[in-house]
């Protein structure tokens, strides 16, 4: 399946969620925000939140500071 990810394209064979994309990214337990279809996925719902051929998913990561 061809996802937009961050504005590149990636061909990725085994997420069907967010939370597989989140897996097979290397980003289990970082403190990220995901945005598929410019809609914000809450972390509660990137289990049950299907992706799609041509899906564009923005993932940031925070970043903290003072």
């Amino acid at each position: 399946m061809q996802l937009y990810i961050n504005g590149e394209t990636r061909r990725v064979d085994q997420a069907s969620s967010v939370a597989d994309l989140i897996v097979m990214l290397s980003l289990t337990g970082r403190r990220i925000a995901v945005e598929v279809n410019e809609s914000i996925v809450p972390r509660t719902r990137h289990a049950t939140t299907t992706l799609n051929e041509g899906d564009r998913v923005e993932i940031v990561h925070a970043i903290g500071g003072g």
